[in-house]
């Protein structure tokens, strides 16, 4: 069985997508659109398949199981709601949406039209991350203290103006929803739910709408305490986007640029494994979209075996709740509980 995508965007974003997909030999492309015709086409003829410039076009035109939506944050809700009636699954690039309403009304349709979200977390993949989940999950750490993400990353003024909805809050946000996305999902992933949230921004260097700078502190239903530090003001290059994660029994930190690179494995009751961590789950493997690959063969094990996947639209949702939290705080200057409704958010809107 062959799972055939169409791609929603024929963007930067997408090139990983093509690559990733052509090393599964489950999957294809079926089809391509952009409302940049331009782009559609050297996409598509370079493919060998059909380009378009809207979804509907191509969804009435061809066959496939799964949109790709590869489009900018503030396009992705309106997409999938326009699109919901096919029936087709979706795989949606991070964030799922800007606005937690919309998150609520995506899900809502997709579950009407009996079609599956894929929200995109490939670094969920990298096998330090997979490790140290797995640990988390057998009681290695014991107690769980803190967790924390470092999102260290460089992003000059000329990143921002190449794209004119870069750092707007109606079509992407700041650092904490574009940038540190995958790393607070990750620390969600590792920690648990969240209980509530007390947060600063600042547009230090960036000329933009959004913050390029944010911090938050977190506290877990577990009682754990987090922390979420971001910024794209590192100069003149990137520095790192870490994990890590303390327990009473045990420290983890995974650092690299990507939380690809396992920087600390220490339990205070080791098992013999330990002493292999580094050569068995040490690193991501340098292959290009190695870890989307990874991800991409979930999506379509979901689809075939008719289960959820790994991050779908719940999973998405929970993310998006706590940046709209995190922005909700900065704003009003309060510590905001989960489980809350956007007051002031500025997040999606124009």
């Amino acid at each position: 069985m062959t799972i055939r995508f169409a791609l929603v965007g024929c963007g930067s974003i997408a090139a990983k997508h093509v690559e990733a997909i052509g090393r599964i030999a489950g999957a294809a492309i079926a089809a391509v659109c952009d409302t940049d015709a331009a782009a559609a086409r050297r996409l598509g003829e370079a493919l060998g398949v059909p380009f378009f410039t809207t979804a509907v076009a191509m969804a009435e035109a061809v066959a496939f199981d799964v949109f790709s939506i590869l489009t900018p944050s503030g396009d992705h809700a309106g997409q999938v709601l326009g699109l919901a009636r096919f029936g087709r699954h979706f795989l949606i690039e991070k964030p799922m949406a800007l606005r937690i309403d919309d998150a609520d009304r995506m899900i809502a349709a997709c579950d009407e039209a009996g079609a599956k979200i894929f929200v995109v977390k490939q670094n969920r993949y990298n096998p330090p991350a997979v490790a140290l989940h797995r640990a988390i999950a057998a009681g290695r750490l014991g107690k769980l203290v803190m967790g924390t993400v470092r999102v260290r990353w460089a992003r000059h003024q000329a990143y921002y103006d190449q794209r004119p909805w870069r750092g707007t809050w109606a079509q992407d946000g700041g650092v904490l929803t574009n940038q540190a996305a995958h790393h607070i999902d990750m620390l969600i992933w590792m920690m648990g739910e969240v209980e509530s949230v007390s947060a600063m921004t600042a547009t230090r260097l960036a000329d933009i709408e959004a913050e390029d700078t944010g911090v938050a502190i977190l506290r877990f239903a577990s009682g754990a305490l987090g922390v979420v530090e971001a910024t794209t003001g590192a100069r003149p290059r990137d520095l790192e986007g870490s994990l890590s994660v303390l327990g009473e029994k045990g420290a983890v930190e995974i650092g690299g640029f990507f939380m690809n690179e396992l920087k600390t494995w220490n339990f205070a009751e080791p098992v013999a494994e330990d002493a292999e961590a580094f050569q068995r789950f040490g690193s991501t493997p340098k292959v290009a979209a190695w870890n989307l690959e990874q991800y991409l063969l979930g999506v379509i094990a979901a689809i075939s075996e008719n289960r959820a996947g790994l991050v779908d639209g719940l999973s998405g949702r929970r993310s998006l709740e706590l940046i709209s939290a995190i922005y909700e705080s900065a704003e009003t200057g309060k510590t905001i509980p989960l489980r809350f409704r956007p007051q002031s958010c500025r997040l999606g809107m124009a």
